[in-house]
């Protein structure tokens, strides 16, 4: 969900045993040290399961989720240039809100058409303003993105400049694998570690991941009903105001910056929102 946004495979269901004794007594892991290449990190990512498991995890599920992971330097590369952001609205909304993805857009708000009117009576969010961000974020799908996400967010938990919230997201990630939504080679996404079709981080896949289709399990890489019904209920948790505006200075502009926090992109959700409903 920010564009700041695929691991060892193991066993779901070893992963699902272990959730409460990976995660259910443990505070979350917090290596003391950081750093700013990959020297240290090897010596950091023992410290930090040291911590884990002095805090209760269990060695097993533990090693299994985070074995092979490396420092990734194309994380760190990418972390660092952002420059798109420091584009005008009118330089960056043109590169993203174009002909093709307007066309492709209007085609999947008329295929979608059920399953976004159910999406709209639960939580109030029209399906222009999620089938946008669904085009916004990963070309309604067809780019979730290639990283390891465990050793993404692992990378940006070691470096100095955003260690502890890094860190915070780390160890969500690993208790989204712990419940059994996904084993660490299925989670794969962007550099930031942003997962599925919408690029949630891991505290928001968390808290607003929700099973829309109805097959008992929160999937927001291969189920689209999941992924946009999610998004949904993300902007609806973050103050969403069923029929009221979302341009800039209108109530729900707020909620896109919630979404994202560069203003420029607040402002090209809501531009291609609009001309997604037949505005200008």
């Amino acid at each position: 969900m920010n564009m700041l946004s695929r691991g060892v495979r193991t066993s779901g269901a070893l992963f699902a045993a272990c959730a409460l004794a990976l995660f259910g007594c443990a505070a979350p892991a917090r290596a003391a040290s950081c750093g700013s290449s990959a020297a240290g990190f090897a010596a950091w990512l023992e410290e930090f399961k040291r911590e884990a498991l002095a805090d209760g995890v269990s060695q097993r599920p533990l090693d299994a989720a985070l074995a092979g992971v490396a420092y990734d330097q194309a994380v760190i590369g990418r972390d660092r240039g952002q420059r798109i952001f420091h584009l005008s609205f009118e330089k960056f909304s043109s590169r993203l809100v174009t002909p093709s993805r307007l066309s492709k857009g209007r085609a999947l708000l008329q295929r979608h058409a059920a399953l976004l009117r159910q999406i709209e009576a639960r939580y109030g969010v029209p399906g222009s303003v999620v089938v946008a961000i669904w085009g916004l974020e990963t070309g309604f799908g067809a780019d979730n993105g290639r990283f390891r996400t465990v050793q993404a967010l692992a990378t940006l938990a070691y470096d100095c400049r955003r260690s502890g919230q890094f860190q915070e997201e780390l160890n969500d990630a690993l208790m989204i694998v712990a419940r059994g939504d996904m084993s660490p080679a299925q989670m794969r996404g962007d550099w930031a570690g942003e997962i599925g079709q919408t690029q949630f981080m891991p505290s928001s896949y968390l808290k607003y991941g929700v099973d829309f289709d109805g097959d008992g399990r929160r999937d927001l890489i291969r189920s689209t009903a999941d992924a946009l019904a999610s998004t949904a209920n993300f902007l609806k948790g973050k103050g969403w105001r069923t029929g009221a505006g979302w341009a800039e200075g209108e109530p729900n502009f707020a909620v896109f910056l919630e979404w994202n926090q560069a203003r420029v992109y607040a402002k090209t959700i809501a531009l291609m929102a609009t001309k997604l409903d037949g505005g200008q």
